[in-house]
């Protein structure tokens, strides 16, 4: 698609998602929100992105062997977080038992292994979406 309109628009509004996709992870044990709700937010403008410049030109900025890796990374983060907790806290995603400082409730740095569990999770969703949407257009 050749529309300049679009592109302009996307390339504006791309920067702005990822920033507040960012935020919605990095926050999610603070808000409502989290790894998930951002995660699906990064996925969705990588699709965004991918929609208004074609596939080509998405795989070049997000490559599928990327996504794999992101899929598998996010998946095994996720577990060896749950094994910290079980190994040193008695339990599979034992927070407070690990020994991390959980910090001043309120502030960014707090809530101990749970923003290292939602960025896990937010990598997961994202690059997931993106997978299925390459998944998708290959169909066709």
């Amino acid at each position: 698609m050749n529309n300049r309109l679009l592109h302009t628009i996307v390339k504006m509004l791309l920067p702005v998602i990822i920033v507040y996709g960012i935020f919605i992870v990095l926050h999610g044990h603070l808000t409502p929100g989290g790894g998930f709700s951002g995660g699906a937010i990064l996925g969705t403008a990588l699709v965004l992105y991918g929609l208004a410049f074609g596939q080509d030109a998405s795989l070049k900025i997000f490559p599928e062997s990327v996504s794999k890796y992101l899929e598998s990374g996010g998946v095994l983060a996720i577990v060896v977080i749950g094994l910290v907790g079980l190994f040193v806290g008695g339990y599979f995603l034992s927070n407070a038992a690990t020994g991390v400082p959980l910090g001043t409730p309120g502030d960014l740095l707090s809530g101990g292994i749970i923003p290292l569990l939602m960025i896990a999770i937010g990598l997961k969703v994202g690059s997931t979406l993106m997978t299925l949407f390459n998944a998708l257009l290959e169909d066709e």
